[in-house]
């Protein structure tokens, strides 16, 4: 029996309401669906912000306020993004983490081309400013892998000393531009990270419950929401309060147990 973390991704930069209507989008909305999704079973979430255009944005005044809320909810485990707007520049992809002092920030480990019409930069003059500043406030990076070589430039800046050990991995498959959600392609991802890291893993679209349930056998922690799969099933849209429902269960009968923040915390090496 282990205890697996359950990370809910509610927003995400790029699905709007008329896709799908459970989206939230602003902060009162995120914070009472992260809120629902802490009950359901959810140690950690995974924070885009949107403007009020409804595009992703990295103004730190959304982030503050959006992180006030929630915590005057509950105690769930904050991991915000460093990423989700084309046109951040490298300072503002860190002011909101310096202002808030997180436990975790994504650090998505390279750059690619993203839906086949634009390009996801990360550059590495950013990835090694990332890097410091993340040590420098005390936020564990949580190294988004996209592709196969990411997982190399995360040993790069691990031997470098701009990532320190143990690694956080979150294994993002099935986005255009990057691996598919295959259970071959998160088997051998997995087999590649360093000894003694911790992982987790997600599908998006149609690879999201195989890629779940293969992450819960091999033995690492799962993401779900409605920022990776706006569907619960065939043609039926979901909340994120049903996605974590179902991982919560799917957890549960495989005999395994849910962790719960301070479990997470636990697992994960965070400080408080």
């Amino acid at each position: 029996m282990s205890k697996i973390i359950i990370t809910v991704a509610p927003t995400g930069a790029w699905p709007k309401k008329e896709q799908n209507p459970n989206v939230p989008m602003t902060p009162v909305e995120i914070a009472e669906d992260v809120f629902k999704c802490y009950k359901a079973g959810a140690s950690i979430a995974h924070l885009h912000m949107r403007d009020d255009d409804g595009n992703g944005t990295m103004s730190k005044e959304k982030f503050e306020e959006t992180v006030a809320l929630i915590k005057e909810k509950c105690d769930i485990v904050l991991n915000l993004t460093t990423s989700g707007d084309l046109n951040a520049t490298d300072e503002t992809r860190q002011e909101h983490l310096k202002a808030i002092r997180p436990e975790m920030a994504s650090y998505d480990c390279g750059t690619m081309n993203w839906m086949h019409n634009s390009v996801f930069m990360n550059h590495p003059r950013f990835l090694e400013s990332l890097g410091m500043t993340m040590q420098e406030y005390g936020v564990k990076p949580e190294i988004e892998i996209f592709d196969l070589g990411m997982i190399y430039n995360s040993l790069y800046y691990l031997k470098k000393g701009i990532l320190k050990a143990p690694l956080h991995y979150q294994f993002v498959l099935g986005a255009a531009g990057g691996a598919a959600g295959t259970v071959d392609n998160l088997l051998f991802m997995k087999n590649l990270i360093p000894e003694g890291s911790t992982w987790s893993a997600f599908g998006i679209g149609k690879s999201h419950v195989p890629i779940m349930l293969a992450a819960i056998a091999l033995g690492g922690h799962i993401r779900v929401g409605l920022e990776d799969n706006l569907y619960f099933g065939h043609g039926v849209l979901a909340t994120n309060e049903q996605l974590v429902v179902r991982a919560s269960n799917l957890v549960c009968e495989s005999g395994n147990e849910v962790a719960s923040p301070d479990e997470a915390r636990q697992i994960l090496g965070l400080a408080r």
